[in-house]
Parts: structure tokens; C-alpha cells; sequence
């Protein structure tokens, strides 16, 4: 029995080569794990499904950051929901076959984990396995901390979020709503996204910022300027908000996906508005928060059991080896909401435990 791993060949300069013969990564082959003789302290694990997320550039740079570069030779990084296939005696009491656990396995099919690099999270009523790479994963764990703990909702608030059709804009905008704003504005890339936003996720208004006006329409949509502006983006989108900020607003500074392959990333020009509207601009991340996941899934559970919060998947299907191609139409917006990829299908998850 096989396992495919996906490594990192060589460190982009720009943007990602998909190629996995002359590009970025290359995939590797390797004997999969025995399920009969795992070793006594680790699970073995079937992976399903890959988050993509924009911060995965950042990891393939070897650029400073908040974690270590992904080195080159090593299995590509990033989280993924995989199931439990086979466990080691010693951690008999505390999984079984057919669990579902939420793991940094990274891009391979299988893997022989410790009880450190997984978790095992309940999936809650009318929930289903994925749900936790998106709503309550760290895509809704960034828009939510990012939105309620840095931006700090107020009733009556107009909210702006730049990527609000990408997975963690399109929470930031509903929990927004949630919390009371008077106005939910969400900047995307083509008309269908902006309707999604308003006809099912309930934005009053939605942008599609490759209009030629766009400019004008914000400025239309902000008769009393921003007071939240969730920025998934950069470039001039954010240079324009700074225009339309009200005073003592907030800037929730989450990504800035326009400039991540770009070798000389552009400030904002407008930077002096932060000084005459008394702005407060807060980057954040998620990890930092996380004695307080298990608070927020509950809240985001109890408002997807609700109806209060909509999901929306993107998930790719083809297997590993689409995880680069996909990568990179992450980049070019091609999804609409979360975008996985489906490196096993449901078909073959393991029963009872497994229905999705």
C-alpha cells in the first residue's frame, strides 16, 4: 500500500508553479503506514480533506513571520480533517476507527500521528465533518476573533470586509449582521459572488470591485463612512477605506491576498488619515486565541444550528495531486466560500461513525 505526499521543490519568487514535474512542489510516493503495527503512542489517519488558505504563501517564503518557513524537502503544510483508521494500544481509551479528527498532517493521504498533532472535535447537530475546516475551524475562528475582538462590534456600526465571498470575509460579514451592524458592505470579484452576498448571506450591499466605479459606489455606500473595515485584501481596497474611515474606527487587518506574490508589496498612500480620523489599524492571529476556541465554536455552532450563520463549500475534487492548481485559483478567486480539496471521497470514509 501506497502514500502520496506532496513536498515543497523549490521556493516560488512570485507566484506558485502548480507543475508537479517542473513546478513548485513535487509529489513523492512512499509505503503507506501499516494500520496492523501502529506504534503504541500514535493514530493512524486517512486524510479527506486539505484546507487552502491564502497564508500558505507566506509559509512557502522563507521571509519572517509568525511560524517557521515551510523547509524545502518537507510535506507542504496545512490543516486537514482526516479520520481515524487505526490506533496504538496506549491511546485505545481515547480514539476508535472512525473518529474524525482535525489535524496539520499536512498534503499526504496518510499519517501516523501523536495525540498532540490532532484533536478530536465532536461535530455538533447538523453538522458535518468539513464544518470544521471552515465555519468552525480556523477560517470561522479568524473572522470571528478578528471581527469581535479587534474590530469590537458596536449596534449601528457600518462594517466593511474586503474577500467578503472568500471563506473567512464571508463570516466576518455575517457575524457583523449577527452583533447588530446597521450596515454590512462586502467588496468581491464578479457579480455572482456579489449576489450570493446579498440575496443568501444578507449583506445590505456588495461591491464588485472590478467595476470601473467602484470607488464611487463605496463612497455611495458609506454616507457615514466605515466604522469596521475587515481587511482580507490590501492594495487599493484598503487605501480606498482609509478615504472613507469614520473617526475612531477600526481596521482589522486579517490578509492582504492582492499582494502576497508580489516581490515589493504596496503600502497604503492614504496612511495619514490614520493620524486625522484617530484610526486604530490591528493585524491579529488566530493562534493566539486559542484558549478561548472552544467558546467561540460553541457561539458559531449554536448560530449555524440556528440559521443565523450560512456555510458555503468550494471543495475540489481530483485528490492530492489538485492541491497546487487549486492553490494557485485560490489566488485567482475562483471560489466561492471555503475552498478544500477532496483527497478521498466520502464514499470511502469508514461507517458508521463517518456519514457526512
Amino acid at each position: 500500500m501506497s502514500n502520496k505526499k506532496i513536498v515543497l521543490h523549490k521556493r516560488p519568487a512570485e507566484g506558485i508553479d502548480p507543475s508537479l514535474t517542473s513546478g513548485t512542489f513535487r509529489l513523492r510516493t512512499v509505503p503507506r503506514p501499516d494500520n496492523k503495527n501502529v506504534p503504541a503512542d500514535k493514530v493512524l489517519v486517512r486524510v479527506h480533506y486539505l484546507s487552502l488558505d491564502p497564508t500558505m504563501r507566506g509559509w512557502l517564503s522563507a521571509r519572517r513571520s509568525y511560524i517557521a518557513p515551510v523547509e524545502v524537502g518537507a510535506v507542504m503544510r496545512g490543516p486537514s480533517m482526516a479520520q481515524v483508521i487505526s490506533v496504538g494500544s496506549n491511546l485505545a481509551a481515547q480514539f476508535q476507527a472512525g473518529d474524525w479528527v482535525y489535524t496539520w498532517a499536512g498534503w499526504q493521504e496518510y499519517a501516523a500521528l501523536g495525540v498532540k498533532e490532532l484533536e478530536k472535535i465532536p461535530i455538533p447537530p447538523g453538522g458535518r465533518p468539513t464544518d470544521v475546516l471552515s465555519t468552525l475551524g480556523v477560517t470561522g475562528l479568524t473572522a470571528y476573533f478578528g471581527l469581535i475582538d479587534v474590530g469590537q462590534p458596536r449596534e449601528e456600526d457600518t462594517v466593511v470586509v474586503s474577500g467578503a465571498a472568500g471563506a473567512t470575509g464571508m463570516i466576518a460579514g455575517q457575524i457583523a449582521k449577527i452583533k447588530g451592524a446597521k450596515r454590512v458592505i462586502g467588496l468581491a470579484g464578479s457579480k455572482d459572488k456579489c449576489d450570493f452576498l446579498v440575496k443568501e448571506l444578507g449583506f445590505d450591499v456588495a461591491i464588485n470591485y472590478k467595476d470601473a466605479d467602484w470607488r464611487n459606489q463605496l463612497k455611495a455606500a458609506t454616507p457615514d463612512f466605515i466604522d469596521i473595515y475587515f481587511d482580507n485584501v490590501g492594495g487599493d481596497i484598503l487605501d480606498m477605506c482609509l478615504t472613507r474611515a469614520a473617526r475612531n474606527s477600526r481596521f482589522v487587518m486579517c490578509g492582504a491576498i492582492s499582494q502576497y506574490n508580489s516581490t515589493k508589496p504596496n503600502g497604503p498612500a492614504n496612511y495619514m488619515n490614520i493620524i486625522s480620523q484617530r484610526i486604530t489599524m490591528k493585524g491579529f492571529i488566530v493562534f493566539d486565541y486559542a484558549k478561548q476556541y472552544q467558546q467561540a465554536r460553541e457561539e458559531l455552532s449554536a448560530w449555524l444550528a440556528q440559521g443565523k450563520l450560512i456555510r458555503k463549500d468550494h471543495i475540489v475534487p481530483g485528490g492530492l495531486e489538485a492541491a497546487p492548481r487549486s492553490l494557485v485559483d485560490l489566488f485567482a478567486g475562483a471560489n466561492t466560500g471555503k475552498m478544500m480539496v477532496e483527497v478521498a471521497p466520502a464514499s470511502e470514509a469508514l461507517a458508521p461513525k463517518a456519514k457526512l
